[in-house]
């Protein structure tokens, strides 16, 4: 079956709740001033995408290659990162060399911030390696 092709059509102030996509290619698609609460994206491609002054609360992001990702300005309380790791050998944007970018956390406010059961190799906060203020104690 071909695929119907609508590209560049414009919705507006349109009711369209409980809508089922498969198989749509929605690149380059702009979405404002939307409700999109409870909204279900499986096996996506959002890559380059960008959000902007968006509610994501309660939201939950698993099995996600959020490589060189940027996000600023952000509330995170009661934020919970579980699981977190670097490409393993078997996915398409493992380095073999281990030579990525680093993650970075700047200007943040991480009052009652805990790390629990991490690998911090090469973590460091204001330029003091932590793994070396650790063998201090």
């Amino acid at each position: 079956m071909k695929m119907k092709n609508i590209s560049g059509s414009a919705f507006k102030k349109v009711i369209a709740q409980e809508l089922k996509f498969e198989n749509v290619n929605l690149s380059k698609t702009e979405v404002n001033n939307s409700n999109m609460s409870e909204l279900t994206l499986n096996d996506v491609n959002a890559s380059g995408s960008r959000f902007s002054d968006i509610n994501l609360s309660e939201t939950c992001i698993k099995d996600a290659n959020m490589s060189n990702m940027v996000i600023e300005n952000i509330h995170l309380y009661g934020t919970e990162f579980s699981n977190i790791m670097l490409p393993k050998e078997e996915d398409g944007n493992h380095c073999p060399d281990g030579d990525y970018k680093p993650i970075t956390f700047k200007n943040c406010n991480l009052t009652n911030m805990e790390i629990i059961d991490c690998d911090i190799t090469g973590l460091k906060i204001n330029g003091i390696l932590i793994e070396e203020l650790l063998k201090r104690e």
